[in-house]
């Protein structure tokens, strides 16, 4: 895929784009594995509505592309499927969902170009924060075991890593 010298950043779960300030912006590809729009029952709107429709643990992307990436993944694993939180946000495969959020880093760092950055936003309402970023950091070439920085409102955590300006060996 042959992408525009502008499109530098990639929200690869980009769902409603809720946090984007502009859902428009010129230097971002949104991706989701979901399309819909729909209105519920309580007339609450849900619009997923992706430049790119594809799937995070396998991105239709070459190596090194973007100099940020976007990581904001399903975060429960617990949900009915008809639940207005599961299709706002999409729902984690509950018996897969640790190999599929360390494909996710995966695919992210392999997207990112050498010292880009990686945005990872994780609601801990089911998962700790903890368990995710040591089952990342054990089973990958990629992450670090500790992000950069980050930040914590209630149960919501954004942390930022950078992607190594060496190339990666194998563990």
């Amino acid at each position: 895929m042959n992408l525009p010298k502008e499109k530098v950043i990639l929200d690869c779960c980009c769902g409603c784009r809720m946090f984007w300030f502009n859902k428009k912006h010129p230097n971002v590809i949104y991706m989701d594995i979901r399309e819909c729009d729909e209105t519920t029952r309580d007339k609450r709107r849900i619009r997923v509505a992706p430049d790119v429709k594809g799937d995070f643990r396998n991105m239709p992307f070459p190596d090194n592309s973007f100099r940020m990436v976007v990581f904001d993944p399903p975060h429960l694993k617990h949900a009915g499927e008809k639940s207005w939180l599961a299709r706002k946000y999409g729902k984690l495969d509950p018996e897969n969902w640790q190999e599929d959020i360390v494909a996710g880093f995966c695919e992210c760092f392999r997207v990112l170009i050498p010292g880009g950055f990686l945005v990872f936003k994780w609601n801990e309402q089911q998962i700790p924060i903890y368990s995710v970023i040591r089952l990342v950091s054990e089973n990958t070439l990629f992450v670090p075991e500790n992000p950069l920085f980050g930040q914590k409102k209630g149960k919501t955590h954004w942390l930022v890593f950078m992607k190594s300006l060496q190339p990666q060996t194998e563990r």
